[in-house]
């Protein structure tokens, strides 16, 4: 069962307790989403290729930070401090400016390319819908991480 939010405020998790604490159970599912966001867009085909580099870019470069920011969290390089915590709170709120961005700009690159083959429409549309899932994701995220810097 996860701990509570109000016990995990007040510190920084490490260890195996970064899959048992709010915020940081999310690290997993903000990879698998992203990672999918990721899969989604490299298997489709665009004509112009550079529409859909800001949302490569997004995608690879949320995936590969968040998988740093969680093994940072589970090997305890923290010290649970509180620039940790706003350090933590900064990077998704950030990764929920870019990840936003990205989604807006995939569903316009898919309603435009709509006309052109349906196959490649409905994958189109699956990232589109993974892509806000993961703005979800780091959304809630970065709230309760701002929470959580915001009691330390």
């Amino acid at each position: 069962m996860a701990a509570t939010t109000a016990q995990s405020m007040g510190t920084l998790p490490s260890g195996l307790e970064i899959c048992t604490t709010f915020p940081d159970i999310f690290y997993l599912p903000e990879l698998v989403f992203g990672g999918l966001v990721w899969i989604l867009v490299a298997s489709t085909y665009v004509a112009p290729q550079n529409p859909l580099g800001w949302v490569m870019f997004v995608s690879v470069f949320c995936f590969v930070m968040t998988f740093i920011w969680m093994i940072i969290f589970a090997v305890g390089a923290h010290r649970s401090s509180s620039a940790w915590a706003a350090a933590d709170f900064v990077y998704h709120f950030l990764a929920v400016l870019f990840y936003l961005s990205a989604g807006v700009d995939l569903a316009y690159i898919t309603l435009i390319m709509k006309h052109i083959d349906s196959r490649m429409y409905k994958i189109d549309i699956s990232a589109v819908v993974f892509a806000f899932a993961t703005t979800l994701l780091y959304f809630i995220h970065a709230l309760l991480s701002a929470i959580r810097w915001k009691h330390f």
